[in-house]
């Protein structure tokens, strides 16, 4: 086909090398996700499965979501933290047919295995690489008859469900302002799925357009949203399944005491905004420094040009600071940024704990 012929790849020194960067018409294939349905292939990938009748109860001891009753079905994010709270992993889950799937970054299979397995133990559960890939659908035109007829089902799943696919993998959705699908299916039909969505009228789209999208929708990724010192709190990965990646009602799992703290008695140091960057000529790289007045006031994140916004990015910065701080980027490319002030936290958000400890001093007087 044409679009097979207009690969570009994405850069080798990205977090998606190997994948396609677009089919020489990213600012379209962003249009096409705005207003139809694309298809992006999203097979780079890792992902493993868990089976065994202790999987779940398991996993729930080790990571910090919710999992020891998921439902079959059960569309999920979770995260593995280090014993100060800091982020380590975070993968997408989903639990089908007797088995719990999870897909991470392509840089982090082989890490989340090795630690997963290590953690094992006694338990009756066996983590292996799955031979599965990752196709994305984007759009409003993805719940259309054509696209259904093509998946061989009648209707969608629910948001943070997933439902199994008649030739084996399953169909997932994700809860979103959009519509977001994604089809996890064996790697020798990844081919003929594509060929099939794409006789069904949806266009194929390289990461750009989910990228963009995904800035967009002020979603981190993980290794480029995030370092060394992130905590789930900074990114907004706090919440129960399906509105976020750690549950605020369980305990025993490494990380824990930090996670409850920053929760009840303060808050989390930084805090994760949308960017927008001045400029069309050569863009900063993630990790970079975002300078306030010439001093360092947070890190770049995923920097990409959107077809609506234009040059737009993932920070996170120093909590507190003023929306209209003018800030410059301080790598090789110094430009200009201007944050989104809708990307804000909410200024007056306050832990439970703190919270009371305020009531009683006030009481007090």
């Amino acid at each position: 086909m044409a679009w097979e012929t207009s690969q570009v790849p994405a850069p080798d020194n990205g977090p998606d090398a190997g994948a396609v960067w677009h089919y020489g018409d990213p600012l379209g294939e962003q249009r096409a996700a705005a207003d139809g349905a694309v298809v992006v292939d999203r097979s780079h990938r890792a992902v493993l499965t868990l089976t065994g009748a202790e999987r779940k109860s398991w996993l729930h001891t080790i990571s910090s979501q919710h999992v020891s009753e998921l439902a079959d079905g059960a569309v999920t994010e979770n995260l593995s933290l280090d014993g100060q709270g800091r982020v380590e992993d975070h993968w997408l889950q989903t639990q089908l047919d007797g088995r719990t799937v999870i897909d991470t970054e392509p840089w982090r299979g082989q890490a989340l295995l090795d630690f997963l397995r290590k953690m094992v133990f006694w338990a009756d559960v066996v983590i292996d690489p799955a031979d599965l890939g990752v196709l994305s659908l984007l759009g409003p035109g993805v719940s259309g008859a054509p696209v259904l007829a093509a998946l061989g089902i009648a209707e969608l799943p629910a948001e943070g469900t997933a439902t199994a696919l008649a030739d084996g993998g399953f169909v997932r959705r994700l809860p979103g302002a959009t519509l977001e699908v994604d089809l996890v299916v064996p790697r020798t039909q990844l081919a003929a799925w594509r060929d099939a969505l794409v006789a069904a009228g949806v266009r194929p789209a390289g990461v750009w357009a989910y990228e963009a999208h995904r800035v967009a929708a002020q979603r981190p990724r993980l290794g480029v949203d995030t370092d060394e010192r992130t905590i789930p709190h900074e990114v907004g990965w706090i919440g129960g399944p399906g509105v976020g990646a750690v549950h605020l009602d369980k305990g025993c799992y490494r990380g824990q005491e930090t996670v409850a703290r920053v929760h009840n008695l303060g808050k989390p140091p930084r805090m994760l905004v949308l960017l927008h960057l001045d400029g069309d000529a050569d863009r900063p790289s993630p990790g970079d420094p975002l300078l306030a007045g010439g001093r360092a006031v947070g890190r770049l994140g995923t920097v990409v040009t959107h077809v609506d916004e234009g040059a737009i990015a993932l920070a996170l910065l120093k909590r507190g600071l003023p929306a209209d701080t003018p800030l410059t980027t301080g790598g090789d490319v110094q430009v200009a940024a201007a944050i989104d002030p809708d990307s804000m936290p909410a200024a007056d958000a306050i832990g439970a704990g703190r919270l009371a400890v305020e009531r009683l001093r006030g009481g007090a007087r």
